[in-house]
């Protein structure tokens, strides 16, 4: 770890990982015996521990606290994100762009293959655009308004949702986790996209076949079609639904598509979508701002589709965004502290060959993800902790940024205090641990990676020149807290 990074000299084992365990004693107790899955105050007594562990090394609080705040600063692209998504599922809603899509979905989608629909456009959608939050928060809403009108369980269809969504934006160029990962591990865009389709093809095909035998088991659910009806019934009557109300995503895929910047471009969806509401649906400046800061308030008589539109603002994104601080912030201080640095010089001792250099880096994102519950700090820290190791080892770091999107971005919406898993549950409405062990994609991927490290497959190494220009003759440990273009 840098001098920069790291204050003073790195703590014993036992000292270093202490603030981390009694983080984690407090997190159990409020998961498992309060039956709370919200870790911000956990998180909160975690940063005063440190502090209070570094006093007692004589550190001083202002030297910590730079330091955490320099790691805080890695959260706040995602968190602008956020709320742009926020004011996105608002104002398309209140414009009637997510009750058109369900409304004609009712009509398309035959329930034996929602499932595989609803994987296969959502992963489309998050290509396209970049972003799996975005999917969820609008297409998603109106995927799991077509699921519970067709009679399909909501953890499925969440399920469903979820592998496509962060399919599509760990596969995109377009997408944030996508272009910082080989920053950090030092390799390029397309290496690094080529590498994943290793793991995240297969495993997508296998989800697929899933979800078509569990569709199956749906098919005859058509007898509903009283219900389907009522809930196309209940959306004609309360929005103007015409082709107009879909301009707002094509406007934001095409903008996607011309490689202009996330929040920008969520933005420009969110203030067209506003438009279209005044334009189509009549309402005014003021229930356009109203939507963006506080979201929309569903009153169609049906309560399925009343608690599934009621959503979207500003507001609504305060769970997942103070969750960031608080993650991110805990990040810092246990680098300034030390664990981190004591943790990484633990694990090198397991690396022995090229499986357990792959399982190594599985484990390591996996954890840091669980802990630490930020997307950006698990892509980061398993990167510059373990890049050295790789080329020492002779191995393409494409390798290391695979492994590390596999286990960081596609964990993200399984663990319930994860900004991923966090925004996905209180977006669509289903608990995480509900909706994640149906997720294939997502927890497939992983282990198809682990299969190939096993096997040799889709490995490469450097070239030999390359090896020798990048080998140290002992392993690096190039960690740092900003990520490197």
């Amino acid at each position: 770890m840098r001098d920069d990074v790291q204050i003073g000299p790195t703590p014993g084992l036992a000292m270093a990982l202490l603030p981390l365990l009694a983080t984690t004693a407090i997190l159990i107790l409020q998961f498992f015996i309060f039956s709370d899955f919200t870790p911000h105050i956990p998180l909160a007594f975690g940063i005063m521990i440190c502090a209070l562990c570094g006093r007692i090394r004589g550190v001083p609080w202002q030297k910590m606290e730079a330091s955490m705040l320099e790691v805080v600063k890695l959260g706040m692209p995602a968190i602008f994100i956020l709320l742009a998504v926020g004011m996105v599922i608002g104002t398309w809603i209140l414009s009637g762009t997510v009750p058109t899509l369900m409304y004609y979905g009712f009509q398309l989608v035959s329930p034996s293959y929602f499932l595989v629909a609803t994987c296969v456009i959502s992963a489309l959608v998050s290509l396209a655009t970049g972003t799996s939050w975005g999917t969820v928060g609008t297409l998603g809403l109106a995927l799991m308004g077509i699921g519970e009108g067709l009679g399909i369980p909501m953890y499925l269809t969440g399920g469903a949702l979820v592998s496509g969504a962060f399919f599509g934006d760990k596969m995109s160029p377009l997408s944030e986790t996508t272009n910082l990962t080989p920053a950090v591990c030092e390799t390029d865009l397309w290496s690094h996209i080529r590498s994943m389709m290793a793991t995240t093809v297969p495993a997508m095909i296998v989800a697929l076949v899933l979800y078509l035998w569990l569709g199956t088991s749906y098919g005859g659910q058509l007898e509903r079609s009283t219900d389907i009806a009522t809930f196309r019934q209940a959306l004609d009557d309360t929005f103007t639904l015409s082709w107009v109300t879909l301009i707002p995503p094509f406007v934001v895929i095409g903008l996607a598509l011309a490689k202009f910047p996330p929040f920008p471009t969520i933005f420009t969806g969110a203030a067209i979508g506003g438009l279209v509401a005044i334009g189509v649906q009549g309402e005014t400046v003021h229930a356009v701002f109203d939507a963006m800061q506080n979201g929309f308030s569903s009153d169609t008589g049906n309560p399925a589709i009343d608690a599934l539109l009621s959503s979207g603002g500003v507001l609504s994104m305060t769970w997942v965004v103070t969750l960031t601080f608080f993650a991110l912030g805990f990040a810092g201080m246990l680098e300034a502290y030390g664990t981190v640095d004591a943790i990484i010089k633990q694990l090198m001792r397991l690396i022995k060959g090229r499986f357990s250099l792959v399982a190594t880096s599985s484990g390591t994102t996996l954890a840091v993800s669980t802990i630490i519950g930020d997307v950006y700090t698990t892509l980061v820290l398993p990167g510059r902790l373990l890049k050295g190791q790789y080329q020492a080892m002779g191995y393409k770091t494409s390798t290391l940024s695979r492994t590390i999107e596999d286990n960081g971005t596609l964990s993200s919406p399984l663990i319930p205090w994860n900004m991923g898993g966090g925004f996905v549950s209180s977006t669509i409405g289903v608990p995480t641990l509900a909706y994640a062990p149906f997720a294939f994609a997502c927890w497939l991927s992983p282990l198809f990676g682990l299969l190939w490290a096993l096997t040799g497959r889709f490995i490469p190494r450097e070239s030999p020149e390359s090896a020798a220009e990048n080998s140290p003759h002992t392993p690096q440990n190039n960690y740092s807290s900003q990520p490197t273009s």
